[in-house]
């Protein structure tokens, strides 16, 4: 997985399924989320079309940050993990504005439901079952995760 400049964006590539078993450089997301030796061992995967596939190391996500993931199909995912540990990913895509922001959108929880808030327009939406809390007809995709060790 390659991450791009963390000053100007939190944005995730999975992984081409030719290449995903070579290792890459640096810290966070390499090709292949393979982990970086001495950061543990779990490798957060989504499932998608064509199964499960690995989008990145646990330790590149920040509790309380969300982090865009870019999908094999091209779509956006927006990835969350909260303060006990548990990972969400839903659709990037804010249903409002149709801007990919969600990943940048406030955490917090409402009913005891963790949501994150579009940074435009501040809808919030569930991140276990992606429903609007505002607006009942409304959702973004939500996506299987799981975190695997190594």
């Amino acid at each position: 997985m390659t991450s791009t400049d963390p000053a100007t964006t939190d944005t995730l590539t999975a992984p081409d399924p030719a290449t995903a078993a070579l290792p890459g450089p640096g810290t966070g997301c390499a090709p292949g989320a393979r982990p970086v030796p001495g950061a543990g061992g779990a490798v957060v995967e989504l499932h998608g079309p064509g199964g499960w596939f690995p989008v990145c190391a646990l330790t590149a996500l920040t509790p309380g940050r969300g982090v865009a993931a870019l999908l094999p199909d091209g779509g956006q995912a927006a990835l969350f993990r909260d303060r006990t540990g548990t990972v969400y990913a839903i659709g990037n895509r804010d249903p409002f504005t149709g801007a990919q922001v969600l990943s940048r959108g406030l955490t917090g929880s409402a009913a005891g439901r963790p949501y994150v808030a579009s940074p435009l327009l501040k809808q919030r939406f569930d991140l276990a079952g992606g429903a609007c809390l505002d607006d009942p007809e409304v959702a973004v995709p939500v996506y299987p995760v799981r975190v695997r060790e190594a």
